[in-house]
């Protein structure tokens, strides 16, 4: 598994991490104030997701302007 195939991967399963985390604070919140850890426990899912999302963003325009085609950049075969 090439390297951009990591990062899609890896950021399928955190988008889920952050829908189950997201659920749970819903979920907490209607028995009461939640604690702060449930509170606060979707922001490093999401954090993780920025990143990823963004290097899943730029990478077309960073092959583009290394002159490879498209099929290489993706890792597509």
């Amino acid at each position: 598994m090439n390297w951009s195939k990591w990062i899609r991967q890896l950021h399928r399963w955190l988008s889920i991490i952050f829908t189950v985390t997201v659920i749970a604070n819903f979920a907490a919140m209607a028995m009461g104030p939640p604690p702060a850890w449930i509170v606060y426990s979707p922001l490093i899912p999401l954090f993780l997701l920025l990143f990823s999302g963004l290097y899943m963003f730029v990478l077309p325009y960073a092959g583009r302007q290394r002159g490879e085609p498209a099929g290489e950049r993706t890792g597509s075969v």
